[in-house]
């Protein structure tokens, strides 16, 4: 019977909270320098132009941070 090794799970796990927090950090940054709440503008007013800028800033800082997790 083989023993499944879980090193490599527990590294997925931290380096997926580690991705996210950093995610969520760099959304409230974004969030702190734009004048208007994104939140609200995509949410209560249907701002599409501004969901299009958010989701482009959030694949972007993704892939930056998957790529610096990656090596």
């Amino acid at each position: 019977m083989e023993l499944i090794h879980a090193q490599p799970i527990v590294n997925s796990i931290i380096y997926s909270i580690l991705g996210i927090a950093i995610l969520l950090v760099g959304y409230f940054i974004i969030e702190k320098l734009t004048p208007e709440n994104t939140w609200k503008e995509v949410a209560e007013k249907s701002n599409v132009a501004v969901a299009i800028v958010l989701a482009a800033f959030i694949i972007g800082i993704s892939m930056i941070i998957s790529a610096a997790i990656h090596g």
